[in-house]
């Protein structure tokens, strides 16, 4: 009998390395001159990168005189195709460790914080599909950012897809909103304590923090 009858993980840092900071901040420089703005505040691209609610993107565009729906559609776009480069180019990739996945007997999902279409751009350009029975990111709209993690809507979705219960499915992340969105929805966690978030002090504590995906399959087992 296994411990768990489903795996869902996050994708960036987790399964794929994670966008660059830099690269986040040109992406979302380029949207505000798309949108007629030459020179944004750094705090400004800062915050929008590190991901804020639609009401503060809302007060962001009042001090550029813009309008929010108008530049949230430049920034994902500009965002998403920042990401498709350095997929394309190399520059970011599936982690070494991913190969655990193939191993898991459970049915797997991923739930993200990242596009809904860039989730679907690197399941098929790295040949990830037959791995995962079902996947959510975040519609391109200032909407669903109310409805990302630590908001346990996508994975409520996810464990309906895979028809298991939250106590019985395990989420992989790495970050505290992944923590959180886990717990929330009655889901044990693991947090995976990679390079990019060595450092980083957690609220609540996780069931489980891994080095990396080679650990899951034991725990799962």
């Amino acid at each position: 009998m296994t411990a768990y009858d489903a795996v869902i993980f996050d994708s960036d840092g987790v399964l794929v390395r994670p966008p660059t900071d830099d690269v986040q901040a040109e992406a979302t420089a380029t949207a505000f001159e798309a949108m007629g703005v030459e020179t944004v505040d750094r705090a400004v691209v800062d915050e929008l990168c590190d991901g804020v609610p639609a009401e503060r993107v809302r007060e962001l565009c009042r001090r550029y005189d813009l309008e929010p729906e108008p530049f949230w559609t430049a920034w994902e776009d500009h965002d998403e195709r920042s990401q498709f480069l350095r997929f394309r180019d190399g520059t970011r990739g599936p982690y070494d460790d991913l190969e655990a996945v193939e191993t898991l007997e459970q049915p797997c999902g991923i739930v993200s914080n990242n596009h809904h279409t860039t989730i679907e751009f690197v399941l098929e350009y790295f040949d990830l599909e037959h791995l995962f029975e079902t996947y959510y990111g975040r519609e391109k709209s200032l909407e669903s950012l109310a409805l990302q993690k630590p908001n346990g809507h996508y994975l409520k979705r996810a464990l309906a897809d895979l028809d298991v219960e939250a106590g019985r499915a395990l989420y992989v992340g790495d970050s505290e909103s992944d923590v959180l969105a886990a717990h929330r929805t009655g889901m044990d966690s693991a947090f995976v304590r990679r390079d990019h978030c060595r450092d980083v002090e957690l609220s609540e504590a996780p069931t489980y923090e891994v080095a990396g995906l080679d650990a899951i399959p034991q725990i799962v087992r």
